[in-house]
């Protein structure tokens, strides 16, 4: 398919593509509860007279089956929940969240409507098409134990025979018009701790009648960082982060225990379970010496983000050709936030890469989770273009 025709196109689709978007939005909902967002999709998959499954309570899957025959799969992944969050930006004002405490603070708003882009063009080319393709819209990325993992479990795209599928996402630090990626691992497993400290309270001005938590959660933070400083291969990428800390309800009480939360990002399992086992051993041995005891619970979350090497080399290809070679950037090293789309490289060859989004002039320029995040909508030419091309590409 020739480049030109289908930048055409996603021109064509621009303003309901920003349209979408916006609608989105104002009315973000939170994983596993995208109801309204789910009917939205599936209202605009009808109009493009493209049938939606829904494996899952939430989200769907759009099939459109080519016009020509064939038996080669491919899937395109966008997420549609929101963020339990309250936005802030003056470059947002048009169509800030209107569920309080909740928005798209990380682009999935933009993923989507790239996505019903992309099915546009799809479904204008449907004669063209050798095969089938899914768009998948995908509940519940940001939380536990993720969409893509619920989805996958159903068997629904194994019976499909998904041959290859592609996701992105929206970065900030680039400009529309590029792309990042790289072969092999792209990004962190973002596994989750929680710890309780137990001590004995009482009056603060008699430490010595009690057994302090906070004492302890002192300590075990700081032990905690020497984990990947002393324990793990220095060759090997690891991160372990306290997030949140909770004890004490006035400046002359000792609390009976405090509350540590957290994250552990690695690459492989063998690394988080050494993690483990450390973390395991500083909570007792700081405890025993305390005076007080502890609960721990370390709650695995996604692979790590592995992309194949032959559908990677796809999209390069694909987008030196539709964004010219200077636009398609190769990372060095791998980034430490997680993905569920991790899920379907379980399963499937598959390639996640970042599209850039970032511009001053739209207030695109803060990251992922920021209440001011925002994405430049200019974006979606470049995103919608190269998805609908990379379905072509895969199916010659």
């Amino acid at each position: 398919m020739d480049v030109h025709t289908l930048k055409e196109r996603a021109l064509q689709y621009q303003d309901e593509m920003v349209a979408i978007r916006r609608h989105l939005h104002r009315h973000p909902e939170l994983s596993y509860q995208e109801k309204k967002t789910t009917e939205f999709i599936i209202d605009k998959l009808e109009g493009l007279v493209i049938p939606a499954d829904c494996p899952l309570e939430t989200g769907c899957v759009g099939v459109l089956e080519g016009g020509k025959d064939a038996d080669r799969v491919i899937a395109l992944r966008a997420d549609i929940d929101a963020l339990p969050i309250s936005e802030e930006g003056v470059h947002k004002q048009e169509f800030l969240s209107e569920n309080k405490g909740v928005a798209h603070c990380c682009g999935h708003d933009g993923h989507t409507a790239n996505l019903l882009g992309a099915a546009h063009i799809l479904s204008d080319l449907k004669a063209q098409i050798k095969g089938t393709v899914l768009f998948i819209f995908q509940p519940g990325e940001e939380t536990l134990p993720g969409g893509g993992r619920l989805l996958c479990e159903t068997g629904y795209l194994q019976e499909k025979g998904v041959d290859v599928i592609y996701g992105l996402h929206t970065n900030p630090n680039l400009e529309p018009g590029t792309i990042a990626l790289r072969k092999g691992p792209l990004m962190a497993r973002p596994d989750e701790f929680e710890i309780e400290i137990i001590g004995r309270g009482g009056h603060a001005a008699a430490p010595h009648e009690s057994a302090d938590p906070i004492v302890m959660a002192a300590h075990v933070v700081e032990q905690l960082q020497t984990i990947t400083s002393r324990s793990v291969n220095p060759t090997d990428p690891a991160v372990v982060t306290v997030g949140k800390i909770s004890g004490g309800s006035a400046y002359n009480i000792i609390p009976e225990k405090v509350e540590l939360l957290g994250t552990v990002r690695t690459f492989s399992a063998e690394t988080a379970d050494l993690i483990k086992a450390r973390m395991e051993n500083i909570l007792k041995g700081v405890t025993d010496a305390g005076g007080g005891s502890y609960n721990f619970a370390f709650n695995y979350g996604y692979p790590a983000v592995q992309n194949t090497g032959w559908a990677t080399d796809i999209v390069i290809d694909t987008a030196s050709d539709l964004l010219g070679a200077e636009n398609v950037k190769q990372m060095e090293v791998p980034i430490m936030a997680g993905e569920d789309f991790a899920f379907y490289q379980q399963h499937f060859p598959g390639v996640f890469f970042f599209l850039g989004s970032g511009n001053e002039k739209s207030g695109s320029i803060y990251p992922w989770h920021h209440p001011k995040y925002n994405i430049d909508e200019a974006c979606f030419t470049s995103g919608a273009a190269l998805m609908a091309s990379l379905v072509f590409q895969s199916l010659t």
